[in-house]
């Protein structure tokens, strides 16, 4: 027994934190970069519940101290093990949604608000945030893959590598672009 867990609910415990994680992942993955933008005071609310939800899940009917510290033993050693796997670019690049143009050259680009699943009022305040005062002040707006945007503005150039991973790089203007030594 460890910490007074039978070798059963140590085992339940691990496999059941494992299956919580990858589901996780999974829906995060399937929902988009959206599921860890900057949440509305609803989104708070439903990350609240489905941390609830997924605790008991990992920890089973009666959890216990030893059951809790194992589970969070198992999420940091998942932690890790995802954290090396991202190392390898291929292997990061099929787990993870690349970046998503959003905004190009003072346009919305509305199906990629849709793809992103993010309302164009969402948009209007993340270039409130960023001090934008107008949309021709916009050269680029990147949903990141951590959710974040990022707004790369009009009137200096950006390094073609920067924009490199972002989906609907295409659409960016050569003025906007860095030109690189010949």
């Amino acid at each position: 027994m460890w910490l007074e867990l039978t070798w059963t609910e140590v085992i339940t415990v691990v496999v059941s934190t494992l299956c919580v994680y990858v589901a996780f992942l999974l829906l995060v993955k399937l929902v988009g970069q959206r599921a860890l933008a900057a949440m509305s005071s609803f989104d708070f609310a439903a990350l609240i519940a489905l941390g609830a939800v997924m605790g008991r899940t990992a920890l089973g009917p009666s959890p216990t101290l030893p059951a809790g510290l194992l589970g969070m033993v198992t999420l940091f050693a998942l932690q890790t093990t995802f954290g090396l796997i991202r190392r390898n670019r291929r292997l990061d690049r099929s787990l993870n949604t690349l970046p998503l143009l959003l905004m190009v050259n003072g346009t919305v680009l509305h199906d990629n608000l849709r793809k992103a699943q993010i309302v164009e009022d969402e948009l209007r305040q993340k270039l409130r945030l960023a001090a934008v005062h107008r949309y021709d002040d916009v050269a680029v707006v990147i949903l990141e893959r951590t959710g974040a945007v990022s707004v790369l503005r009009r009137g200096e150039t950006i390094d073609p590598g920067l924009v490199s991973d972002v989906r609907g790089r295409e659409l960016l203007a050569a003025e906007h672009l860095q030109r690189r030594p010949a």
